[in-house]
């Protein structure tokens, strides 16, 4: 990395220059100087992210991914630019390497939210389909009977839960306010319930 006192760091913000030295101190293990970094730069990163993605839950799911990128990526780091360039094009890429899988996805049926592949797979999304024609609108009315049907099936508190996140649309951090619990509680417990629906669901497909 270039040195403070470099032809090129002097003529960086006073800001940029505390990411040098942050940056500098990361690396000598101070690993609360990265969380200076994560803090001063982590709004900034999910807005940027979530402009592209148009989804909370998977920007905030972004944004941690992006810092984890870059501390792995500190040695690699020049101060012939800002800090905040450098982390913002790990950004970009990380927001459009998701993108790009999200679209080469196999296709799907929005249900509420909910929505379930070819592959009969269980999945969220984050987008309504449009113009689907008499025989789709009827197969994705058919698919929203099911998985309303085996929602039922689930423990109260799950199908609430389940309800709140894939009906009502809530966040997760919605929902965890909620129920008063914590939102890492709410993820872990609404992937088992996905899996017991996918499970649930697969054993009804005969209804199609």
């Amino acid at each position: 990395m270039e040195t403070l006192t470099s032809p090129v760091a002097r003529e960086l913000s006073r800001a940029t220059l505390h990411d040098f030295q942050l940056i500098r101190t990361a690396l000598q293990g101070d690993e609360k100087a990265y969380a200076e970094l994560v803090r001063l730069h982590r709004r900034t990163v999910f807005r940027l992210i979530q402009k592209m993605v148009r989804s909370t839950d998977d920007a905030d799911d972004l944004t941690q991914e992006t810092f984890a990128k870059a501390f792995l990526a500190l040695p690699n780091f020049r101060a012939e630019y800002a800090f905040s360039t450098w982390l913002y094009r790990i950004a970009t890429n990380t927001a459009i390497n998701f993108l790009r899988k999200r679209k080469s996805s196999p296709q799907t049926l929005s249900m509420g939210g909910m929505v379930m592949t070819d592959a009969g797979e269980l999945r969220e999304l984050d987008f309504r389909d449009q113009g689907l024609n008499p025989q789709e609108a009827v197969i994705r009315d058919q698919r929203l009977g099911l998985v309303r049907q085996a929602v039922a099936q689930l423990p109260p508190k799950h199908a609430h839960m389940v309800t709140l996140r894939y009906f009502d649309e809530l966040s997760y951090l919605e929902i965890a306010q909620e129920l008063r619990i914590a939102v890492t509680t709410v993820k872990a417990q609404l992937y088992h319930c996905r899996q017991r629906l996918l499970h649930l669901i697969q054993n009804s497909q005969h209804a199609l």
